[in-house]
């Protein structure tokens, strides 16, 4: 009693051979090869604007350079440099 009949092997081939997928769970990827590195970015820009809003002098204030210069760093790269 299932909701749709299983296809025929003709429509899958045909279905291949165009291009489309047979399975739509075939072309996805894992969901941190997506957002992996934005989110990566994102928290180190976060932990960056906190450090350097409530540092004053040492350890924090290297802490935001570092962490808020990894996003510029990375944008320039794979924006800039890699064309």
């Amino acid at each position: 009693m299932s909701a749709r009949p299983a296809q025929p092997r003709a429509d899958r081939a045909a279905s291949a051979a165009s291009g489309a997928p047979a399975d739509a769970s075939a072309d996805r990827r894992p969901w941190g090869g997506m957002w992996g590195w934005p989110l990566v970015l994102g928290i180190s820009t976060a932990i960056g604007l906190v450090s350097s809003l409530f540092s004053d002098g040492g350890f924090g204030d290297w802490l935001g350079w570092l962490t808020l210069g990894a996003p510029v760093a990375a944008c320039l790269w794979w924006g800039w440099l890699r064309r």
